[in-house]
């Protein structure tokens, strides 16, 4: 996937990952989709999130709680309040204990609730992504809180990236429990 530069080939991006990312999950049946990923899943990459997650519902609260996140950074920060993306203790070298916090703070989420989660979520996001200009999203200090980073970067992790990850690994658990 090429990287949107965009405002309208992001929200284009997001939204088709997004109904790529549904499309495979409508195509499983109510026990693919309840059942625990295959055991070989842990160690199909090196990245910690194989052997984090262990079914569907955690994927999608994954995506829910980055939602989460940038939907948190961008209010308070278009409300005047100064807030970092990634809530204390976290950073960029330490998040993946955060979303292993995320994990856990999900294990008795339903997966019908999960798939409710990032359904609002997902829709809020594209409503908040669209109130920005494309100067906003793509142009480096439009905002002193994004730092050296653009806005759209955010959305774009937050959304076409992630769900892109999240099809990818799906399509895995598929391969692997055809074997």
């Amino acid at each position: 996937m090429a990287r949107p530069t965009t405002k309208e080939t992001l929200a284009t991006v997001a939204q088709e990952k997004f109904y790529k990312m549904w499309s495979i999950i409508d195509k499983m049946s109510r026990t693919q989709q309840e059942a625990p990923f295959s055991p070989e899943m842990a160690s199909a990459g090196k990245e910690t999130h194989w052997a984090r997650d262990k079914n569907l519902r955690d994927v999608l609260v994954h995506l829910y709680e980055w939602h989460q996140l940038l939907l948190a950074w961008v209010k308070a920060n278009t409300n005047g309040e100064k807030r970092d993306f990634l809530p204390q203790p976290y950073n960029w070298r330490n998040y993946p204990d955060m979303n292993v916090a995320f994990w856990e703070k999900h294990q008795a989420t339903p997966l019908s609730d999960s798939k409710s989660l990032l359904k609002g979520t997902h829709e809020e996001v594209m409503k908040w992504l669209g109130g920005f200009s494309q100067e906003e999203l793509f142009s480096k200090h439009a905002f002193s809180w994004t730092g050296t980073t653009t806005l759209g970067a955010y959305f774009i992790s937050a959304t076409a990236s992630h769900y892109d990850w999240a099809i990818k690994k799906l399509k895995k658990q598929q391969a692997l429990s055809k074997d």
